[in-house]
């Protein structure tokens, strides 16, 4: 544990000393969710129906460029590789980074959902740290998945050519844009495989229909299935 938080802290620290990077976790949101009630300032019922989606689209792409950029870092310039030298496990390193990764995404999720709810004036019909344990959950999994993907690539351009790849499928795939019983049976199918789905119904049904824990307990256990399942395949690629 101790390890594992000396790990946290060092990442930690860097960012903070990245200024520009660590001013676009907090420019960035707000300027997104600006556009967004832009764009939508003249149909407050379609923006009830779509922020719930468009919340957690934005977790999950800003906390998966996040992660993916800064681990690609760290492997580049030799950080990470001077670590496996040591006595220290990989799952040391990997929930070091996913603590202080998942530490930026909590800002900017609490960015995106306090603006959505107090500024925008999106409907929300349930409590809000039902809210949070959503997104909370999907950042996880954004984080592990920015983490496995970057072992892919070499560089910081490959690691958005990743972004058409498995970020867009799922916008179109999870209920995004429309509810996933439009979509073709055989696509249908794909859509329950993908961890954006079950956040955007989870999500959905809490600020919509003012669901419970309870109620969206299959999107809960889902969520924790895909963290566990990313936690692992990051611990596993990242080889000594």
């Amino acid at each position: 544990m101790f390890r594992t938080l000396a790990i946290a802290k060092r990442i930690f620290k860097q960012i903070l000393r990245d200024r520009r990077s660590f001013a676009m976790i907090f420019v960035v949101p707000l300027v997104v969710m600006s556009l967004v009630g832009v764009s939508f300032n003249k149909n407050q019922p379609l923006l009830n129906f779509v922020g719930p989606a468009l919340i957690c689209t934005f977790v999950l792409f800003f906390t998966f460029i996040l992660t993916g950029i800064s681990f690609l870092r760290e492997r580049s310039e030799g950080t990470l590789e001077r670590l496996l030298t040591t006595p220290i496990k990989r799952i040391d390193i990997i929930f070091g980074y996913s603590i202080t990764f998942f530490i930026f995404a909590l800002i900017q999720s609490s960015i995106i959902i306090t603006f959505s709810i107090f500024v925008l004036d999106i409907a929300n019909n349930g409590q809000i740290w039902h809210m949070f344990l959503v997104v909370i959950l999907l950042s996880i999994v954004a984080v592990n998945f920015g983490v496995f993907i970057s072992t892919f690539a070499k560089n910081e351009f490959q690691v958005v050519q990743f972004i058409p790849l498995f970020i867009i499928p799922q916008i179109f795939l999870a209920g995004v844009i429309q509810p996933v019983e439009n979509l073709p049976d055989i696509l249908q199918y794909v859509s329950n495989i993908l961890p954006l789905t079950y956040a955007v119904e989870g999500l959905r049904s809490i600020m919509i229909e003012g669901s419970n824990i309870q109620i969206i307990g299959k999107e809960i256990i889902v969520l924790l299935a895909f963290a566990s399942l990313f936690v692992s395949l990051a611990t596993l690629s990242v080889k000594r």
